[in-house]
């Protein structure tokens, strides 16, 4: 199968994790950090002292009891680890007759999506699938790409990202503003901010930017080079 590729916004959405063993937790954790509006999470076990940090959050609530086919009303996104085999086809059930996007943990088959490996720096995340055939590649690419994605990629999207507005703000033409971005992206910017070397990224944003954008320079490098 040949999955259709898609970043979600789970702000103001509910989601369920079922399932609060060492693989449950880091996707509790992930739809916590993703800005999902509220996690709900049912386990039969009492909840590992090391997630005390993450049930303190105020959008997060943990449930000690069986799952229950009501947990999933107003739910978009539901997330199963659980070792019965019994409750992952029911929910994955539940879920196709809900519409509800399901993720049954290492079982492709019963899953409306599947969660990639990724390599995050920041605001940039980089995903990789092999359409469930194969995690362990997939975790070995992300290894890759971890080496290849250094810190400095965070540094220069969280730049572009100041940039941008001011930019728009300008009133120039679309086809002035992507030119200036991609000269941007496509300069030594990337390598200066590696080197932590200011003076440079300075150089090249006065070259790359419209005069107006000038005085905005020490904004848009504070606290990342």
């Amino acid at each position: 199968m040949r999955y259709y590729p898609i970043f979600v916004n789970l702000e103001n959405k509910g989601c369920l994790v079922v399932g609060a063993g060492e693989v449950g937790k880091r996707k509790i954790q992930s739809l916590a950090d993703s800005g999902a509006g509220h996690v709900t999470i049912i386990d039969t076990r009492e909840p590992d002292p090391e997630m005390a940090p993450l049930l303190a959050r105020p959008e997060v609530d943990f449930y000690c009891r069986e799952f229950a086919d009501s947990d999933l009303d107003g739910k978009f996104l539901v997330i199963a680890c659980t070792s019965s085999e019994e409750v992952n086809w029911r929910i994955s059930n539940l879920c196709r007759d809900r519409g509800i996007l399901c993720n049954i943990v290492d079982q492709p088959e019963k899953c409306s999506f599947i969660v990639p490996a990724t390599v995050k720096r920041g605001d940039l995340t980089v995903a990789i699938s092999t359409a469930g055939q194969s995690p362990a590649m997939a975790k070995r690419i992300r290894k890759e790409l971890q080496e290849s994605f250094g810190d400095e990629y965070a540094s220069l999207l969280s730049v572009m990202g100041r940039i941008r507005p001011l930019m728009l703000g300008l009133g120039l033409t679309t086809a002035d503003n992507t030119a200036v971005f991609r000269s941007l992206v496509d300069s030594s910017l990337l390598a200066a901010i590696k080197g932590r070397d200011l003076d440079a990224v300075t150089e090249i944003l006065k070259e790359s930017l419209p005069e107006p954008l000038h005085d905005n320079i020490p904004e848009l490098l504070d606290g990342l080079v």
